[in-house]
């Protein structure tokens, strides 16, 4: 089924480029259209000049979809392609952040790029049964050749291999460093190793089971990763949920920003050798866990969002120990941020450390905490923007130096912006059911969300089968667009500084393998 697209109420150059297509009118709640080459040759210029910015980049068997973002119109929307012949024109060509999506595209569905400016796997290590596993038909494994890092050549130059087994318990990743005597040259990423064909796995499946698998993603996110899961869903298939659902919802991302910045605060610290930050933060972060499986069952609020709602509610005694928690926080969490501000060991190692260029960031559409520390001020919360977050009164922090110190103090911004959230949402709390029966909608729906997880903008995109099942599925995490700017913030710092910056990042290695 075709439409018009019709945007209300405001212009969009995005929707403009989108209107020459052909709409999918079951595509909620932004416009998706079925463009020509012509359309897609103007939106990757528009890519490359930087009036739009990348969301996502994935594939179907015969077909290549653009996700897409314009700042000066607020206006989101997805562009597809047609590759009958199985190539579509390069978005990496011109615009880099693409680089390692169609590398992907390439490994999971074998559609291919022409002219692509590197032509290496990304995610197939040459270790899958099948080769292009979401692709028209299953193909034979590919033997693949070793592979081919980027070369970094001049006179006392060597090279520190590191990983994929680190110390520690992160996950696998392989940092390949060229470095002349202490200072880093070029730092070259290699993941995948955490593959765990999410995508294939959800085609197919019902909803209740592809909400736990979303939620599985990565698992310091699943309350985002859930709520992104569950909008999309929505989306397809024009249900409304129950008021009290949506700010119960923002009560979990609240809970789970609060924990993982605390985490992150001490883990920085501690690789700068402060341990007694990482000791006290840890406590903190313990007591937001306990919190959370007091009030919610689960101490990481694993499936607590569901389509339709939620999946419990919140007791009425439920709110005393998340009060408590603020006040707790409020009392320790101030002198913690004085010891970090006070110290000047730490102040040492992270001021001027793992700087990322603002219009790096810029290009990359980096969001997330490392985005708003080098001077972007991009929030899901705001823009696009969801309920409550309209109803609800905070501020979205940003700095512009860009280095680990300013990622630090993003973090301790955030954590107060949090407490200030969860203390309005337990004041105003409407009462009401917290579930809703989902809508079937004929046909079958297309949805889209993109929410503010603790580390950034997580986005999901699916369709639905005629029986509700789903047929496709694609979740995006953040951390597509900032580890390549890890590579960048490493270069000119010493090796010892490495573990501090990938720290200040912490990009998931889980979320973005899939």
């Amino acid at each position: 089924m075709t439409a018009k697209i019709e945007p209300a109420g405001k212009t969009s150059a995005l929707w403009d480029v989108l209107k020459t297509g052909r709409t999918i009118v079951q595509h909620h709640p932004w416009p998706r259209a079925v463009v020509n080459p012509e359309a897609w040759y103007d939106l990757i210029q528009a890519l490359a000049g930087g009036s739009l910015t990348l969301l996502g980049l994935w594939g179907e068997a015969d077909t290549v979809h653009l996700a897409l973002y314009e700042e000066a119109s607020s206006a989101l929307g997805v562009a597809s392609l047609s590759c009958l012949d199985g190539r579509f024109p390069s978005v990496a060509r011109r615009h880099a952040p693409a680089q390692r999506l169609e590398r992907t595209l390439v490994d999971l569905v074998g559609l291919q790029a022409t002219d692509p400016p590197d032509l290496r796997p990304w995610l197939d290590h040459g270790r899958w049964p099948v080769a292009h596993p979401l692709g028209s038909t299953r193909q034979p494994p590919r033997t693949l050749p070793p592979y081919a890092f980027l070369p970094a050549e001049g006179e006392s130059l060597h090279q520190i291999p590191v990983g994929p087994v680190h110390a520690g318990i992160i996950e696998p990743g392989h940092f390949r460093f060229t470095a002349n005597g202490e200072a880093v040259v070029r730092l070259e990423e290699r993941l995948g190793y955490v593959h765990k064909g999410v995508e294939a796995l959800l085609a197919g499946a019902p909803l209740e089971r592809a909400a736990r698998l979303v939620g599985r993603v990565s698992g310091d996110s699943t309350v985002a990763y859930g709520l992104a899961f569950a909008r999309a869903v929505e989306a397809a298939t024009a249900t409304a949920i129950p008021e009290r659902a949506q700010w119960l919802r923002a009560l979990m991302a609240e809970l789970e920003r609060l924990a993982n910045h605390c985490g992150d605060i001490g883990a920085i610290c501690n690789d700068a050798a402060f341990a007694l930050m990482l000791a006290h933060c840890g406590v903190l972060r313990e007591q937001v866990l306990r919190a959370s499986a007091a009030c919610f069952g689960h101490r990481l609020m694993m499936d607590g969002i569901v389509p339709g709602g939620v999946a419990a509610d919140l007791a009425a005694e439920g709110e005393k120990p998340l009060r408590e928690l603020v006040a707790e926080f409020r009392r320790q969490f101030p002198p913690l941020v004085e010891l970090y501000d006070n110290t000047a060991s730490l102040q040492d190692r992270t001021v001027k450390t793992g700087f990322v260029r603002p219009a790096l960031i810029k290009q990359f559409g980096c969001g997330g905490v490392i985005g708003r520390a080098g001077g972007r001020p991009f929030d899901a919360r705001r823009q696009p923007g969801y309920p409550p977050y309209d109803q609800l009164e905070f501020e979205v922090p940003v700095l512009t130096d860009s280095d680990v110190n300013a990622r630090v103090w993003l973090r301790v911004r955030e954590v107060e912006q949090s407490l200030a959230l969860i203390e309005q949402i337990l004041n105003r709390l409407p009462a009401g059911p917290v579930r809703a029966k989902l809508n079937r909608p004929e046909p079958a729906g297309e949805g889209m969300a993109l929410v503010e997880g603790f580390r950034g903008d997580v986005l999901v995109w699916l369709r639905l089968n005629a029986d509700g099942t789903i047929a496709r599925c694609h979740p995006r995490d953040p951390s597509w667009f900032q580890w390549p700017l890890l590579e960048a913030a490493i270069e000119n710092n010493i090796v010892a500084d490495f573990p501090l910056c990938n720290k200040s990042f912490n990009c998931s290695y889980s979320g973005h393998d899939l």
